[in-house]
């Protein structure tokens, strides 16, 4: 309830300091909206081009059916602020943050070529929202982990080595288990390495149920985290553990393969 409240605020934060700007420029496609005032163009079009593959790359990769989905009035919005400090003030987010979505109005705020953006940050704030479009976006059955993990899984140039670095972090004695995952409700305020180490694990996770399990077992769980609201209850109706102890020993196990 306390994550909820909080999105709510970051929610109506975000979206008043939007809405108190004045006229942006806008470039409209099939499923997005991106406003813009001094952002390069080229860089626009390219955001704008990306989003529409990756709209179809993300829904196909999870397994979510879409038909009729994000067009016309309600179409995606994408807001790019003018550079780094302006995104900072208006969004309220962290020096380090390249991006953030706000999955209830189906909004994606950022700045012109924040640092791998295109490449990996859109995927990951696109993955927000159609995840929790299809999951519920005021469900409180959803820990941090599963919603960063599912949208980490959409960067997975970003994490192909991610196996050696979480086996790292094992050795070093940086490995968080999946009782510390989900003790997390924000990540804002981490130092930056256990940032690192909490969306690879997280990215892990959800790579270890998709490749063990397989994609349809996954939409399935997820129906059910929609449908029970529950996330014990909603693995233990498709997976072979029923609890979170359970899932965290088996998927401790696949890592040391």
């Amino acid at each position: 309830m306390k994550r909820y409240i909080l999105s709510l605020f970051i929610l109506f934060f975000c979206l008043s300091n939007v809405m108190a700007e004045d006229a942006w420029n806008t470039l409209k496609s099939t499923h997005f909206v991106v406003f813009y005032k001094n952002a390069p163009e080229d860089f626009v079009k390219l955001v704008t081009d990306k989003a529409e593959v990756y709209y179809d790359q993300i829904a196909e990769g999870l397994g979510f059916m879409r038909f009729d989905f994000w067009l016309w009035d309600n179409r995606a919005k994408i807001y790019i602020y003018d550079d780094a400090k302006i995104y900072s003030a208006r969004t309220g987010q962290p020096a380090w943050s390249l991006g953030i979505a706000i999955p209830g109005v189906k909004a994606i705020e950022t700045f012109p070529y924040a640092n791998n953006f295109i490449e990996t940050v859109l995927p990951h704030e696109m993955g927000h929202i159609i995840f929790r479009e299809f999951v519920g976006f005021n469900n409180s059955g959803i820990p941090l982990w599963l919603d960063e993990g599912v949208a980490s899984h959409q960067e997975k140039a970003k994490y192909s080595q991610v196996g050696i670095f979480i086996r790292k972090a094992m050795v070093e004695g940086n490995f968080m288990d999946l009782k510390k995952l989900a003790s997390f409700y924000s990540v804002v305020n981490l130092d930056p390495k256990l940032v690192n180490i909490f969306y690879a694990e997280s990215f892990s996770l959800i790579d270890f149920l998709i490749r063990e399990f397989g994609r349809d077992n996954f939409v399935l769980f997820c129906q059910n985290l929609r449908d029970k609201r529950n996330l014990e209850r909603a693995m233990a109706s498709v997976y072979p553990f029923g609890n979170i102890n359970e899932l965290d020993q088996a998927w401790q196990k696949y890592l040391k393969k």
